[in-house]
Order: structure tokens, then sequence, then C-alpha cells
């Protein structure tokens, strides 16, 4: 079976575990993730990071810091992995899901910036401006945009609504490491922006994530909280709730190992989602996800359109290619149906409905990829 999205570890990943495990090092406290957390704000052009158990919990600090609580709303694309709007709950605030561009699959801003112009009335709390929902007089506090599939959507545009509206923007860049709009990266667009390292992505400590900001402040806030808010070197003494949120010190050591051999990993993303898009032009109905000329996306995991998806979905898991469906649409979900919903074409049902995605490891060589091919324009060829 060609797998769909794996870590490749080939660097110095052994070594520093070992590390770790020689020295007695492998908790929270040590000096990889102090290391791991830096390197990854660097590589973003971020002034801080903070390191931490996953992208999910990141979202989670990132929204308590930018001061959401559970009179607040918060935006979100309809279509994301589960853990974004996971996320908005843990704070006790309220979702708005706003529908996907039918072409790149982000956020639509048109729908988003009519919806606030028409739904939307802004108010000062002690002289500073905000939007307050008309139907639920709630402060629309935050905005989350979901960089879907490591892709980027019109970031320009975007920072000009949240600015228009006096929205904080916390960057789920959980899926976007490398992906860039107008070279500008993923994550350091508004007050935050996190990133996921779980098995699945472009590269992986197992499960990990990691908050970056330019904020000081912020970002000591960020440590404190992850690390149970505690104030004394020597003393148990915690000055407000905290979080047990901290990464741990050997799983940073992969992350470590994982950065240095970071910008090859990209390079064979790219190759791949090129060779996919070259050799699956005009197969079937085969539709790509569009990407904007400004972006220059990391191609996490390489996804597509087809009226056949279901059924291609069973040939290539058949066939040894394993593949996947896209996301439910959050709205969807039986937790969620009840949410604001902001639509007029439900774009988001739509793409759920069609969409595939298909081997994407980081590793993933020319052979195993000719082969996802093969098979794929084999099904195609059944359907003649």
């Amino acid at each position: 079976m060609i797998p769909l999205s794996i870590p490749q570890l080939e660097g110095n990943e052994w070594k520093y575990v070992k590390d770790c495990i020689d020295t007695g090092w492998i908790s929270s406290a040590g000096s990889y993730v102090n290391q791991f957390e830096q390197m990854v704000a660097d590589y973003a052009g971020a002034k801080y990071g903070v390191a931490c158990m996953n992208g999910t919990v990141g979202l989670h600090i990132a929204q308590i810091l930018s001061g959401v609580t559970q009179d607040d709303h918060v935006l979100v694309p309809n279509i994301t992995f589960i853990a974004t709007l996971n996320a908005v709950k843990y704070t006790g605030a309220t979702p708005i899901l706003v529908d996907v561009n039918a072409d790149n699959w982000q956020m639509d801003l048109d729908l988003l910036d009519s919806y606030l112009n028409e739904n939307t009335i802004g108010k000062e709390i002690e002289g500073i401006p905000f939007s307050f929902l008309k139907s639920t007089g709630k402060r629309v506090k935050a905005i989350m945009p979901v960089h879907v599939l490591g892709n980027m959507g019109d970031m320009a545009r975007l920072v000009e609504i949240c600015e228009k509206y006096h929205l904080d923007i916390i960057e789920d860049s959980t899926e976007a490491l490398g992906s860039t709009f107008n070279g500008k990266h993923a994550g350091t667009f508004g007050k935050f922006g996190v990133f996921s390292f779980n098995g699945n992505k472009i590269i992986s400590t197992g499960g990990g994530g990691v908050i970056v900001t330019n904020d000081k402040d912020l970002a000591d806030k960020a440590k404190h909280l992850t690390t149970q808010a505690k104030v004394s070197a020597m003393d148990y003494i915690h000055d407000e709730i905290g979080y047990n949120y901290r990464l741990v010190n050997v799983l940073a050591a992969i992350g470590v190992a994982q950065m240095e051999t970071f910008p090859k990993l990209l390079e064979n993303k790219r190759q791949m989602d090129a060779f996919y898009r070259q050799e699956l032009e005009g197969v079937g109905d085969i539709v790509f996800q569009s990407i904007d000329e400004e972006v220059n996306p990391n191609c996490w995991l390489f996804t597509f359109k087809t009226s056949k998806m279901r059924d291609l979905l069973a040939y290539l898991n058949e066939n040894g290619v394993q593949s996947r469906p896209f996301w439910m649409p959050m709205n969807q979900l039986e937790m969620f149906k009840e949410e604001i919903y902001v639509s007029t074409e439900n774009v988001s049902s739509k793409i759920y409905d069609t969409s595939i995605s298909i081997p994407s490891s980081a590793g993933i060589t020319l052979e195993q990829q000719k082969t996802v091919v093969e098979t794929i324009k084999e099904f195609y060829k059944t359907q003649e």
C-alpha cells in the first residue's frame, strides 16, 4: 500500500532522541524545546515561537490571549479539520461558519465582507472599537483563517477586512509550514499563527505544535499558560489557571532534526504537486484546487475534485493506493448544525462530495507517484 501521508525521517532524529534519553532530558524541560520553537519562528519570519503539544491547543491558547470569551463570536471557514472548531468551543465562544471559495477552497472573502457589512454594528468599549453581531448582540472578536491543504487565499484583502471590522487574526497555519503569500510566510499576518507537526504533516514530531507571534509579551504569556502558569522556579506557586500544554523535549528533538531537512522535504512536495498536475491534467473530469499567483504553497496533501469520487476512492484503496475523502463540512457535523452558516451556494458541500486526497508523503518516490497516476488512469478507462 502506498501510504497517504507519512513522515520522512532521514536526518538526525535518532541521534537527537538518543541524546535526550542518554541525558535524561525527555520531558518538557530541555534544550531541544527552545531550539525547535525558535527554528520554526525563524523560518516563518516571526520573532517568537512557543512549542506546545499540538496545533489544537495552540489555537486554544492563541484565542485566550486574544481575549476571546464565551460572550464572543469567532469566524472560521466551513471547510476545515474539526480541530479548528473544537478550539473555538474550548473558549466557550460561538463560531460563525463561512463558506469557501469554489476555486481555491479558502474562506470566501466576498461573502465574509458582505456578511460583516450587513450584519454587524460598530461599538467602542473603553475607547476600543469592536464589531457586534446584530442578531445576537455578541462581539465578533476574532477570525481564524485556515490555510486549507497548505494553500492560501488573498491575505492582503483579509487583513483589510479585519482592520475594517476590528477583528484579531489567529491563523490556523497547521497545514501551511513553508507556504507564503507575496513572499510573506503563513502565520505572520495577524496576532498569532499556529503550526502543527502531527504525523501526517509536511514535517512531524509525532504530535506537536508551535505558536508564533511578533509580540514578546504575548509569547511570554503563552509560554506561561502552557506550563501550568507556574511563577516560581522553586516553589509551586501559580498565579492563574494554566494548562499542561508544553511540548516535551524528546519530541522537540525530532522536530529539530526535521527542521534541518525541511527545505529538501518542501522541494519534494512541490515537485510531487507539479508531477500530479502535469500527469492528471485532462484525465476524466478531474479538477484541481486553484492556486493564486501571489501564493507559493507547501503542497501538503494533493487533493482534487471528481464526480466519481466515491468510486475512485474505493478503487484506489482496493488497488494499493491509500486515499481519503475530504473533511466533512463543519455545518454538517451534529454538534455544529445549529451554528450560523454564512453561504449562498453551499460550496463546502459540493467540495466535500467530490474531493479525494491521494498519496502525498514528503518522501514519496517518483515511482510511487507514477503508480498512483497509472492507477487513477486505469480507473477512468473502466468508466469509458
